[in-house]
């Protein structure tokens, strides 16, 4: 089984959307740009958000179990893939890469 490296590679913040539907919360993603997180054996990083965890696990799984070239040449590096978590105020971007 292959190790996925999970690398926050963006982070959304929309504002107008949050003032207009979401009502206020005290605690939200603790994620920060440029974060390196390391699935093994296709397991949940210590730390990792389990919403984002949510998004991205069967993409991850698919990774470390030798898997790739999503939708057919999706991505230019056939062993990785760009997921986002599904918070619709502030998503963030995911970039999986399987460790050789």
């Amino acid at each position: 089984m292959f190790k996925v490296k999970i690398t926050v590679m963006k982070i959304v913040h929309h504002q107008d959307l949050i003032d207009k539907y979401e009502n206020p919360i005290s605690h939200t993603c603790d994620m920060k740009l440029g974060d390196t997180f390391i699935s093994e054996n296709g397991q949940k990083p210590k730390n990792f958000c389990g919403s984002a965890w949510h998004n991205v696990s069967p993409f991850v799984e698919q990774l470390a179990n030798g898997g790739g070239n999503f939708y057919d040449g999706w991505m230019k590096n056939p062993k990785s893939a760009m997921i986002a978590c599904n918070d619709g105020f502030r998503p963030v971007s995911f970039l999986l890469e399987t460790i050789e």
